[in-house]
């Protein structure tokens, strides 16, 4: 009969998202000796490793692969135990790990995070800001228990729900030919020079569509991050398509110009993201309360 403990299970955890025993250890106060042990007993009981080990770091195999999510679960189904027995009413404690697109993790985050790290201050929040492709292969890989990207998702293993409007705008520095012209038209942007966002990135998707109802221009950069785009576009390198919420201070200033652009559809949506085989316990479901309301 396998018996496997919560210390064992916390160990596979946090080896599996740290990548290495003694970060585990650090993560969860133990000695490294302790959790390699604990880490090791465990293997043994499952008649293999659950563990790759690559170049010094630990990488979860197939089975490793497997086992995960279920890990996962059976600790935070153990801590509500405990929470349930002592009465329900302690606060919420935990880890949880939220991975946002950039738009999102650099703008909204307080739209996202705020009202949930005000009721429960002892959960410990873990935030990973890259593009949409990125959130959403880590979502698949157990590594986040929600995200929140900008452009949709297409996986039959990832639940999406929409969560806010948001716009772009199309930018140039203010001295910019198209910055002067009254009453733009689609044609005007023939031969335009622009500044994209980088390929897996939502913003770049969102552009792409947009560009492919203007005339033939050219890519003069490729960024991976909205303030840089912002900052090629401010020193006259090109114009782009941005978050409205992103160049709003930039505009006031003068430093940017938002183009009036009717004939162009701008809107997206930003979505929720969730695992379907993901357990919900009460720490997941306390966010996406929370969050519903921001």
């Amino acid at each position: 009969m396998i018996s496997i403990s919560p210390r064992q299970l916390d160990v596979f955890v946090q080896v599996a998202r740290l990548g290495s025993v003694r970060a585990a250890a650090d993560r969860l106060h133990l000695t490294q000796p302790a959790a390699s042990m604990a880490l090791s007993e465990m293997e043994k009981q499952l008649d293999g490793p659950v563990f790759d080990r690559e170049r010094g770091r630990l990488r979860l195999n197939a089975k490793g692969r497997e086992l995960l999510p279920i890990a996962q679960e059976l600790l935070e189904r153990y801590e509500e135990f405990g929470r349930l027995a002592r009465g329900g009413v302690q606060a919420l404690t935990g880890e949880l790990r939220i991975g946002a697109s950039n738009t999102v993790g650099n703008y909204r985050v307080g739209e996202l995070l705020g009202r949930f790290v005000r009721s429960h201050p002892q959960v410990a929040i873990r935030l990973r800001v890259a593009n949409t492709d990125a959130i959403a292969a880590a979502m698949l890989d157990h590594e986040l228990d929600v995200g929140c990207v900008e452009g949709p998702v297409v996986h039959p293993l990832l639940e999406m729900t929409p969560w806010r409007d948001d716009a772009l705008v199309v930018c140039a520095p203010p001295d910019h030919p198209l910055a002067r012209k009254r009453g733009l038209k689609a044609g005007d942007f023939a031969g335009a020079r622009w500044v994209l966002r980088e390929p897996g990135s939502a913003t770049r998707t969102t552009s792409e569509r947009v560009l492919a109802q203007l005339p033939p221009g050219e890519t003069v950069l490729e960024l991976d991050q909205i303030e840089a785009i912002k900052q090629a576009v401010v020193a006259g390198m090109g114009i782009a398509c941005l978050p409205q919420i992103a160049v709003i201070d930039a505009v006031a200033t003068g430093r940017l110009k938002a183009l009036e652009t009717p004939f162009l559809d701008l809107r997206r949506k930003l979505f929720l993201l969730l695992h379907r085989e993901k357990y919900r316990g009460a720490l997941l479901d306390a966010f996406l309360g929370d969050v519903a309301f921001n």
